[in-house]
């Protein structure tokens, strides 16, 4: 039982710690991936092929020990291939169900976007109920349930962009981009010389994800922060600039991952810098700019800059 944020941080760092054993450097990209699994809210890590999208997926499973799917999404996988389906028993005359991956704790939803919409819609229901209809009979997933999805590029070939339902449901959107010259030689030498081996040893479980969650959601907000959290996301809805703001999910979200934030750096207090540093990968994927915006250069992440930029930032209650 975690009773204070000292504890919270030498437990998360302990996870880290070992997930860095097979990512190099990287540390905010865990860090974010770490928050919103605290948080008991999904990932999507969208970026080039090669980068390290899914052994960054796979390395978070490995530390946490919970049951682990993996989904393999081309266009050809059906919805019945994700949820699973009922069958027709001949020896006992009755249908039975087969569940599908997405009955396990940790599911690595890999290249999400290369499925049809008709598929990425089966884990609509899922990801924001921890259940899933079948044949008019829902089944509860297991607890915790998180979705770490992948998704390359969208002007890549052969990719269908997400449902704009479905990119609200993921707490955080992250990139992990290229690394830098020193991490890249680390790369090269640590594996050439040992061997690439994803074969992690679990540190924690979901008895302690359950505990961690429990502990952020007590940390403390005070009145100015969460005007300010909200004002942010108040100020997307009335950009000219975009289409469509944040969602009321994005304020609750970016509640949450500051709270989660404080508790990974020792604190039981949130301070207005863990809000910032986490407005882009919680809300840049709720939001749509106009073509016109885009037509100027002005991307989702430019847009936010622009409106934090506009509101005061709240002085830090001593």
């Amino acid at each position: 039982m975690v009773t204070n944020a000292n504890e919270f941080k030498g437990v998360v760092e302990k996870i880290k710690d070992n997930i860095q054993q097979v990512i190099v450097g990287k540390s905010d990209v865990i860090d974010s991936v770490l928050i919103s699994i605290l948080c008991n809210g999904h990932v999507l890590v969208e970026d080039v092929p090669g980068s390290g999208k899914t052994t960054l997926a796979r390395a978070v499973a490995s530390s946490l020990d919970c049951s682990f799917g993996r989904i393999q999404f081309t266009p050809d996988l059906m919805p019945s291939d994700v949820v699973g389906v009922n069958w027709f028993n001949q020896k006992s005359s009755e249908f039975e169900f087969q569940s599908g991956p997405i009955f396990n704790q940790i599911i690595l939803a890999d290249e999400i976007n290369r499925a049809t919409p008709r598929t990425q819609s089966a884990l609509l229901e899922s990801m924001q109920e921890s259940q899933v209809t079948v044949d008019g009979d829902s089944r509860n997933l297991p607890t915790p349930f998180i979705v770490l999805a992948t998704q390359n590029p969208l002007d890549m070939e052969g990719t269908f962009p997400l449902p704009e339902a479905q990119l609200d449901r993921f707490l955080m959107k992250i990139s992990l981009g290229y690394p830098s010259k020193e991490e890249e030689a680390d790369i090269v030498l640590r594996f050439h010389k040992e061997g690439f081996s994803e074969d992690l040893q679990p540190v924690a479980n979901g008895d302690t994800i359950k505990d961690l969650e429990s502990f952020s959601s007590l940390v403390k907000v005070e009145e100015n922060i969460r005007d300010y959290i909200i004002s942010i996301v108040r100020a997307t809805r009335e950009n000219d600039k975009l289409v469509i703001g944040a969602s009321p999910r994005g304020s609750l979200g970016l509640y949450k991952c500051s709270q989660a934030r404080a508790a990974l750096n020792g604190r039981d207090y949130v301070i207005p810098d863990d809000v910032k540093s986490l407005i882009y990968p919680v809300l840049s994927h709720r939001i749509i700019p106009t073509s016109s915006a885009r037509l100027r250069g002005f991307g989702g992440n430019e847009i936010l800059e622009e409106i934090v930029s506009e509101i005061t930032v709240p002085m830090e209650v001593s």
